[in-house]
């Protein structure tokens, strides 16, 4: 337990929220509180749809770190709460946090700074979502634009599977995104640091069965595969990094974050998916995963992403 964890104030751990990922996002905080405490941290759970975020300001609690996941929870709306509060918090700011969180906005902008991100197309109907596999082809990704953890996905094969894959989605967020499927090495890699000095973590390759890595998959089950070392061709990882690393800047993000990337079977070329600005800390997770593979314990890792704690008008851009 070092002197300066002692130093960090009264913490809440924000976790739980309104979202469809609340129960992963109580797992999440359950694990930070627990790990903060351990290293002498003066932490709290505090659940925003139980308690006015207010409160954090009339208890004393001098900064935060946001376990929550998805709507209201990394999509720029807490962060903007707290920046009005004045309590400085994990991860990216209210522009990036919003941003991030809607895959059409990001992509738009990876494409627009030159980044590599499969072709899509947004959707408001079963109709252009039969219109978008026309011209997008087989197998196409149709999901929620502004949900997380796989939630409302669907991979579409034949035409006939547009409708249903449409009213899934459009059931979890009026923006609906399709994608085109890249097949090939699926791979993830956590960023942290400012924005103008991100560094990259180890690259983890994700086998999930049947290559399908959805909601149950990724946190219900012990039968995906989590690959670190990577055993990536020669520089691909590397290349990786600079590439998460770009997207991460471009974006304006910090603190940290999770981007995920499809690695082309054929040109080895690998493709942005989405990144997210408040990844999971949960016994499945990938953020702890690629630490541990770069020599930073759970713990180490929660006490250094609380260290960075920020708010917008004093972040270190």
């Amino acid at each position: 337990m070092s002197q300066n964890n002692l130093n960090l104030g009264k913490v809440a751990v924000l976790m739980g929220g309104a979202s469809a990922e609340r129960e992963v996002s109580l797992m999440s905080g359950t694990g930070v509180l627990k790990a903060l405490r351990s290293q002498g941290v003066d932490a709290h759970a505090f659940d925003p749809s139980e308690r006015a975020l207010d409160e954090l300001k009339r208890e004393g609690f001098e900064r935060c770190f946001i376990a929550l996941h998805g709507r209201f929870g990394e999509d720029g709306t807490v962060q903007g709460a707290l920046e009005l509060l004045g309590i400085p918090y994990t991860g990216s700011g209210v522009m990036a946090s919003s941003i991030s969180m809607d895959k059409v906005m990001t992509k738009r902008i990876w494409r627009f700074e030159g980044l590599s991100t499969p072709a899509w197309q947004q959707v408001k109907s079963a109709a252009e979502t039969h219109a978008a596999f026309a011209a997008l082809g087989a197998p196409m990704i149709v999901k929620p634009a502004r949900e997380g953890s796989s939630i409302g996905f669907t991979k579409v094969m034949t035409a006939d599977q547009c409708d249903a894959a449409y009213a899934l989605a459009s059931q979890h967020d009026s923006h609906v995104l399709c994608e085109q499927f890249i097949a090939g090495d699926e791979v993830t890699c956590p960023i942290w640091g400012p924005t103008s000095a991100p560094e990259a973590l180890p690259v983890i390759r994700i086998v999930a069965p049947e290559g399908n890595y959805d909601y149950q998959n990724k946190y219900f089950t012990d039968t995906t595969q989590y690959l670190v070392p990577a055993g990536l061709p020669a520089g691909e990882e590397e290349a990786i990094q600079a590439l998460v690393c770009k997207a991460y800047q471009v974006l304006g993000c910090r603190g940290w974050a999770r981007a995920d990337v499809m690695i082309d079977a054929k040109t080895r070329t690998p493709y942005l998916l989405e990144i997210n600005t408040s990844p999971g800390m949960t016994g499945h997770s990938l953020v702890p995963m690629s630490a541990r593979a770069a020599g930073i314990s759970y713990e180490d890792l929660c006490v250094r992403l609380l260290q960075s704690t920020a708010t917008d008008g004093k972040a270190d851009a």
